[in-house]
């Protein structure tokens, strides 16, 4: 029991380190770049695999809802996780790897955002739908980690590298990431509440 109080206090140690070390500018500058498309209208696609599939969901969900404030005025953001027989047909008829292009290719247009995310940054239905969002003259955002961003971040205009090389805490400091724009975002969006009313 001693031995597992000792990697549980570990893990947290580990966690609070890395929090020290997050790039806090970058962050900032999301939070700016997600303002802008909102104030233009555009939309913001979001995607991942596995954990980051759930995230995609989750920040969609808190930035769709969470951030209406009375006006007419609202966040148009996509999760492309959410469609299950969308994404099974385009990996089916054509490969796992098209999942998020193919559908990125229905929507997006110059001035939107594909907020992609992967762990390792290596993800290559993640690389596609950024370039596909690239060639669209669309601009691109990354959450990756491993401390160097893997293949995602030449890809990205701006890119928020977790620097560790813990996969959990990646996506825990992903899950905060997301969390502080949130909040930073709806903050920011009360001063835009009598202007769009």
């Amino acid at each position: 029991m001693a031995s597992e109080i000792t990697d549980i206090a570990a893990y947290f140690d580990r966690l609070s380190s890395t929090i020290a070390q997050l790039p806090f500018d970058t962050i900032e500058a999301v939070g700016e770049a997600l303002l802008k498309a909102f104030e233009s209208d555009q939309t913001i696609f979001m995607f991942g695999n596995g954990g980051s599939a759930a995230l995609a969901s989750h920040f969609a969900c808190d930035l769709n809802k969470g951030t209406v404030n009375g006006s007419d005025k609202r966040f148009k953001v996509m999760a492309l996780t959410d469609n299950l027989p969308l994404i099974t047909a385009w990996a089916n008829d054509t490969s796992y790897d098209q999942i998020f292009s193919q559908q990125i290719s229905n929507f997006i247009r110059p001035g939107d955002v594909a907020f992609g995310i992967s762990g390792s940054g290596n993800s290559a239905n993640v690389l596609n739908a950024l370039q596909t969002a690239r060639r669209a003259g669309a601009s691109t955002i990354g959450l990756t980690g491993f401390f160097k961003g893997g293949k995602m971040l030449p890809l990205c205009d701006l890119c928020m590298v977790v620097p560790s090389d813990n996969l959990q805490v990646v996506e825990d400091l992903h899950l905060c990431t997301t969390h502080a724009l949130f909040t930073c975002v709806r903050r920011k969006l009360q001063r835009y509440s009598t202007a769009f009313a």
